[in-house]
């Protein structure tokens, strides 16, 4: 077969991603039969099927797999391609895609960004949030170039710069009585009304395989995505959360609250995460950022 040219490798992307042809079709601004046509042209080419089709949508082969692969390696080297001509024209702006926990923000702008920037004045940054799943999957998927996640599930298709211990912690509202507490566990904990990260992060699964693992179910009083909600709630002594001592640093030097540490060991193991794609080739701009977010970050010092 011969390579797949830059539409049909785009349009296949796209379906691959949204799995739908329906959806990609109005992601792209096409009419449906156009991406089903290509799709089916680009199948006939290679002749194997690329998706199965199903009630709720499409879902790759492994032959459609493999071609998923080879178009990221075709993204990636593209965009090389491009800084490294940009370079030799004497053209410096470039672009870097970095998906974060909430946790991670304020560190990253104040402690990584800021600093860099001084030093490569012609890169542009797109940050966005998201769950450590969210993260992960950014980085496999090649929708941004630096990760930085809370305690991620081991995954091949990911590559760590740098991890640094980052216990989880019981936040508690002062004079809680857990604060004075010693030898304290996960299990001690439950039965105070708690808060707890939504599905998909880092902390919240965490917490739940150590629940589970000493018979316990969790029954949050409250479930939300937002770290800063976490914070209110146990501010406004509605309960306990869980979150490593970084998160919540500026309320216990204001007294708003306490981090107390817990002694199960898996908790006392989690980490911070700084990750790219494995077997990627970085781009400078990307190698450097990384190399520079792992030495200034406050979340990857010892």
């Amino acid at each position: 077969m011969d390579v797949l040219d830059a539409k049909a490798l785009k349009i296949f992307m796209a379906v691959a991603r949204i799995g739908s042809i329906r959806g990609a079709a109005e992601h792209m601004g096409l009419a449906p039969s156009v991406v089903s046509r290509q799709i089916a042209d680009t199948e006939r080419e290679i002749g194997l099927a690329l998706f199965e089709r199903t009630a709720r949508g499409t879902v790759l082969t492994d032959a459609g797999e493999l071609v998923l692969e080879h178009g990221k390696r075709v993204l990636e080297d593209n965009g090389l391609l491009a800084e490294q001509l940009d370079q030799i024209r004497g053209v410096q702006q470039t672009r870097i895609r970095i998906r974060c926990g909430e946790g991670f923000m304020a560190d990253l702008v104040e402690h990584g960004l800021s600093s860099f920037s001084k030093a490569h004045s012609y890169v542009r940054y797109i940050v966005e949030l998201g769950s450590t799943e969210d993260v992960v999957d950014a980085i496999a998927n090649s929708d941004a170039d630096i990760g930085i996640a809370y305690t991620p599930l081991t995954d091949p298709r990911i590559r760590a710069l740098a991890i640094a211990r980052q216990p989880l912690c019981v936040i508690v509202p002062n004079g809680h009585a857990l604060s004075s507490r010693t030898e304290l566990k996960l299990a001690d904990c439950l039965a105070s009304p708690c808060a707890l990260l939504g599905k998909g992060n880092g902390v919240t699964q965490i917490v739940a395989r150590v629940a589970a693992d000493t018979g316990m179910a969790l029954a949050p009083l409250l479930e939300t995505h937002s770290i800063e909600v976490l914070r209110r709630f146990v501010a406004s002594g509605l309960g306990v959360t869980f979150l490593p001592r970084a998160a919540v640093s500026g309320e216990i030097a204001r007294g708003v609250m306490q981090a107390v540490d817990l002694e199960d060991p898996l908790l006392r193991e989690a980490s911070a995460h700084l990750m790219v794609r494995a077997h990627r080739r970085l781009p400078l701009s990307v190698e450097k950022l990384g190399q520079h977010l792992a030495l200034e970050m406050q979340s990857f010092r010892a």
